[in-house]
């Protein structure tokens, strides 16, 4: 399916099919091993012990790279409608391809460097990679919307912002709760000290990360 794709609408198709496989997979092998509880873990608490650890970092570099080629895509296609329609400035192009490259150089650290194993420079990693994000598809919107109505339908660029707005709502909780957490674990269980705060971080994290994927799931059609 994704090879009848006309266009490079194959890219953001893989990103989001990929990405989404590895959330649910290194999700699966932890929940079955016992290593995390089902119930609203962090995502990161997914791949902390082997072996699910191998496949979300392996999973989750694939997917950094993915982003960083669908990001450079959208940023030669936006140059490419420029040049006739001159809808937003180059520097601003190239100022958010910059911020969603740092975000996807954030997800290869959370890749790498294991939630237990180096915590600070996970927690750093993961800080960026969120960060970015949600100021890259937050400016991609506003560009969508600059962009309207030769290249953009107001349809699609309402369902962007949304999205935008939703992960942005959802950051601030997340990072204010997990700064509450006083200690550093992935077997969490109802009723403990800070359960309440991983719980809302937890719910808060797979929001924005999710909305990441349903926001590049809107670039298919433009990829076209």
């Amino acid at each position: 399916m994704l090879c009848c794709m006309p266009g490079v609408a194959f890219v953001p198709a893989l990103l989001v099919s990929w990405s989404s496989a590895a959330f649910i997979i290194s999700y699966a092998i932890a929940v079955l091993a016992g290593h995390v509880e089902p119930f609203v873990p962090y995502i990161s608490d997914t791949g902390t012990k082997p072996p699910e650890s191998g496949v979300f970092g392996f999973m989750i570099n694939i997917s950094a790279l993915l982003a960083s080629i669908t990001m450079y895509i959208r940023y030669l296609l936006i140059e490419k409608q420029n040049e006739s329609s001159h809808f937003v400035r180059s520097s601003c192009n190239m100022f958010t391809l910059c911020v969603g490259l740092m975000g996807c150089t954030g997800m290869g650290i959370v890749a790498t460097f294991q939630e237990l194993a180096v915590p600070s420079v996970h927690d750093i990693g993961a800080l960026v990679a969120f960060g970015s994000g949600v100021v890259y598809i937050t400016l991609q919107s506003i560009i969508s919307y600059k962009s309207c109505p030769r290249w953009n339908t107001y349809f699609v660029c309402h369902i962007r912002m949304a999205i935008s707005v939703i992960s942005c709502i959802a950051f601030i909780p997340m990072i204010v709760f997990a700064s509450k957490i006083s200690m550093t674990r992935i077997d969490w269980t109802p009723g403990e000290k800070d359960y309440t705060y991983h719980f809302m971080s937890a719910i808060c994290e797979w929001t924005v990360a999710f909305g990441f994927i349903f926001f590049f799931l809107t670039f298919i059609r433009d990829f076209q």
